[in-house]
């Protein structure tokens, strides 16, 4: 299991990596392991500036369909769109090409709030 320690967690299972004042979401080997075979993934709130915590699309394995939610908030910018014709990028590559949204972050403090990697290790019993 591949916790980074460059990127911020959330209790969600989502990471966020930050370059200057947008940030990179994704969800972590953790929760890519949990879902199993990651067959579609769904992003309608391209373009909608979404609060902390708000759904800003869902993510389907075989065997079920989980929400992701905004690390911070923001802006979403971009979708991965290599995701569309192989969402098994998730599985493969979780922190690289298997990011989900780019976004330009609202309110940056609010990255101080979530969990580095030795707290996210602690969160899931590593």
């Amino acid at each position: 299991m591949k916790i980074l320690d460059n990127l911020k967690y959330t209790k969600d299972h989502e990471w966020l990596r930050v370059e200057g004042n947008e940030a990179f979401i994704g969800v972590s080997d953790f929760a890519q392991h949990e879902l199993g075979d990651i067959v579609f993934v769904d992003v309608p709130s391209v373009g909608e500036t979404l609060n902390k915590e708000e759904s800003f699309g869902s993510i389907e394995a075989v065997k079920t369909v989980s929400d992701m939610y905004m690390p911070v908030s923001g802006e979403v910018l971009e979708f991965n769109e290599t995701l569309e014709a192989d969402p098994a990028i998730i599985n493969n590559d979780p922190y690289g090409q298997g990011w989900i949204i780019k976004i330009r972050m609202t309110n940056p403090a609010e990255v101080d709030k979530l969990m580095d990697a030795s707290a996210y290790k602690a969160q899931i019993g590593l």
